[in-house]
């Protein structure tokens, strides 16, 4: 039955169990055999899982239809309004409309991924595995709007406890980011920057911890067990921001983070608590901010291949209120 442990698994009691715990803590760590750490550029990947879902306003509907197990086709299709830049406090909002259409190509290691919109925007994305340690991404956007087409190619190295990235983009941008883990858990890096087009330069670090203990726990007493994971992050930029945020999995289904940014040179500062809560056929998730925005995201199965998605969003600073549906299908 969900819920018990297995024929012949022995439970624990509160102290055995602390017990257990500190024997799985105090194991030896081989620092000369540490584990992989994720890109720096995914450090708070977590965080933006829970607090920073695609929110919309209006009406969205997606169909994708696959060819063969590679290869496939989309439609999407969206209604509402566009907001426009206003020098008062008031929202400036224009109704809009277009019409999207996608191909993508997933392989194990090659991914192809275009969009064209009927604004005139063209979009494609592409991540390629050059060796088992090294893989290519690239992204670029054509437009009919000036100074709105971009590219940029990032090269991906993983070694055996290490990450590095170089980045090259458009406009003379250059950036090159390290990340290394120092124990099981513990991983720093930094990263600097080059944008020649604006003469502007950069340096920043990072810090990344994870605390596994309780899944460890449970492996060692052979029991399931919602694994307790705790993700805590921190950055520090010379640009003048400063980033932290805490994730911790509560339970198998229901996650609780929050995040805190500061500019020391602007002087702005904002911070957000939030859940993610993932359901047997759904996933909610919503945050409230120190600038009196709450919103949520509800993504819910109907059926296999059906999804019915609802989004909302009140700033109460502002008086704006936003509110989304929409289907995706395949």
């Amino acid at each position: 039955m969900a819920g018990f442990p297995p024929p012949g698994a022995t439970i624990l009691g509160d102290d055995a169990a602390e017990k257990k715990i500190d024997e799985v803590g105090k194991k030896k760590v081989d620092y000369f055999n540490l584990p992989c750490p994720i890109p720096f550029e995914e450090l708070q990947r977590e965080a933006i899982m829970s607090l920073k879902p695609e929110l919309f306003e209006g009406m969205r509907f997606d169909f994708t239809k696959g060819l063969n197990p590679k290869f496939s086709l989309s439609h999407s299709v969206f209604m509402g309004p566009m907001e426009l830049p206003s020098q008062g406090a008031e929202t400036l909002k224009i109704p809009t409309a277009h019409y999207e259409f996608g191909a993508n190509f997933i392989d194990p290691k090659l991914m192809l991924i275009g969009r064209v919109l009927t604004d005139g925007r063209l979009t494609a994305r592409v991540k390629c595995d050059l060796t088992d340690d090294l893989s290519l991404k690239a992204n670029a956007q054509l437009s009919n709007e000036p100074n709105m087409s971009h590219g940029m190619i990032n090269f991906d190295y993983k070694g055996k406890d290490y990450r590095t990235q170089l980045q090259l983009g458009d406009g003379s941008l250059f950036g090159a980011s390290y990340i290394q883990s120092i124990t099981p858990h513990l991983s720093l890096g930094g990263e600097v920057f080059w944008a020649g087009q604006h003469l502007k330069s950069g340096v920043g670090y990072a810090a990344r911890y994870e605390n596994d203990k309780m899944v460890k726990l449970a492996c060692a007493m052979h029991v399931p067990f919602a694994s307790l994971l705790w993700v805590a992050t921190g950055q520090v930029a010379s640009t003048g921001m400063i980033a932290m945020s805490y994730v911790q999995k509560v339970s198998e289904k229901v996650s609780l983070a929050t995040d805190f940014m500061y500019n020391y040179l602007s002087r702005d500062v904002t911070a957000s608590v939030g859940y993610d809560y993932i359901l047997r056929q759904a996933r909610l998730r919503g945050k409230l901010d120190s600038n009196g925005c709450a919103s949520a995201f509800l993504e819910e199965r109907l059926n296999m291949g059906l999804n019915f998605v609802l989004s909302a969003e009140i700033d109460h600073k502002k008086s704006d209120y936003k509110f989304g549906f929409g289907l995706t299908v395949g």
